[in-house]
């Protein structure tokens, strides 16, 4: 009903049925099937309409003082809203990742600000998951899916994770030729990939390890320096260390195996719509990661 008054307000501004639809975007024939069935549901004849004339009823003129006010204030607070929504000139409160946000998406961000200097972008960085409601952010990165029936979620890229060591350590150290040579090495462990699901890209087998770590640590960042220090061999996202491997300063261990994607998904809550600024954002980290070599 409240659509229907909407429209009946709406038709006494413009003094039309076609004039109303030509406004609203519908077909006169709905307007018209509207006006009546809102006529039905409160008994009462609210439009006297011919050919010449257009006159409210006793009864339409008090319906029409009623709501008027209403209608109008809901319609300039919707053009508000529309024209926040539409723009990019405004704030953009963000949750991410340090790690990824400190390597593989650098360059993403400041790309993003130099393209888009009228987005105020407030970026909080953290590897401990912030709470996305409660910070009234618009916009958050995650690893892998969340299990939320409260946020939506898309995947924008994936990161593949390899096992690394330094040169040092393999010149010091036999280097493994299969999976099971791993027991007989120092293995860094991180609590973000304490299990190793290992998957072999030759033959597609896969294959579950539980390994004795002679160290675990909680920043992948201090555990990609230590293997560099030739201190053991470690599995890390490619984004941590795609300069190292490039530069020779690590190396990869059995390169046919590789641990578990680490799929990252862009999330906002259901209850709110995206705006402008955010689906910006979102597509450009999107795009960034489908040009960007993850492995």
């Amino acid at each position: 009903m409240i659509d229907d008054i909407f429209l009946f307000v709406n038709i006494v501004q413009q003094q039309s049925l076609t004039k109303a639809a030509a406004k609203l975007g519908i077909p006169t024939a709905t307007v018209s099937r509207r006006l009546k069935h809102l006529e039905e549901q409160l008994g009462s004849k609210l439009i006297h309409r011919s050919a010449r004339a257009f006159t409210l009823s006793s009864q339409g003129d008090i319906f029409y003082n009623a709501y008027v006010d209403l209608v109008e204030q809901f319609e300039a607070r919707q053009q508000q809203l529309d024209k926040q929504m539409n723009s990019l000139d405004g704030p953009l409160k963000v949750l991410a990742p340090s790690n990824i946000s400190t390597s593989l998406l650098r360059p993403m961000w400041s790309s993003f600000i130099r393209q888009y200097p009228e987005i105020k972008l407030d970026l909080n960085l953290s590897n401990d998951t912030q709470d996305l409601t409660a910070s009234q952010a618009d916009i958050a990165l995650r690893i892998g899916p969340q299990a939320s029936s409260s946020l939506y979620q898309k995947r924008v890229g994936a990161i593949d994770t390899l096992l690394v060591a330094s040169a040092d350590y393999l010149t010091n150290n036999p280097p493994p030729t299969q999976l099971s040579d791993l027991t007989n090495h120092r293995l860094i462990g991180s609590h973000h990939i304490a299990h190793w699901q290992m998957n072999n890209s030759v033959t597609g087998k896969q294959q579950a390890l539980r390994p004795r770590f002679s160290c675990l640590i909680n920043d992948v960042k201090l555990i990609s320096q230590l293997v560099g220090d030739g201190l053991g061999i470690a599995l890390l996202p490619y984004s941590e260390i795609a300069q190292q491997l490039e530069a020779g300063k690590l190396i990869r261990v059995l390169p046919q195996w590789q641990g578990p994607v680490r799929e990252i998904y862009a999330l906002w809550p259901s209850g709110k719509l995206l705006s402008n600024r955010a689906l910006c954002l979102r597509d450009c980290i999107e795009q960034y990661l489908k040009n960007e070599l993850i492995s």
